[in-house]
């Protein structure tokens, strides 16, 4: 990092504690507006929604392209699906005939 750099960082900081001590209004403020996709999602039982599917652990664990391991994990709740592996389980759960077709024609 080169001197000019440093004294910008520098500068940063230092206006950074006169902010956080009152001294000094922030230049702009972000308001970060609240979206139903900024709620969490609510995982399924997974193990309730394969026997609903009438699924063995294999078939659920191929139909989501995850390991068998994986999913027996997420059964036994040692393990929480997360990221687009929820995404998807919750979209089953709601309509699975759909995202069936979707998956595999």
């Amino acid at each position: 990092m080169n001197e000019k750099d440093f004294n910008n960082l520098l500068q940063g900081v230092s206006e950074m504690g006169a902010i956080m001590r009152g001294e000094m209004e922030p230049s702009r403020e972000f308001v970060i507006e609240k979206t139903a996709a900024s709620e969490p999602l609510t995982t399924p039982d997974v193990k309730a929604l394969r026997a609903k599917l009438g699924l063995t652990q294999r078939q659920l664990a191929l139909f989501m392209r995850v390991n068998q391991r994986t999913l027996q994990n997420w059964e036994q709740k040692r393990r929480h699906p997360d990221g687009p592996a929820q995404v998807l389980l919750s979209m089953v759960e709601r309509h699975p005939r759909l995202v069936l077709e979707a998956l595999h024609g």
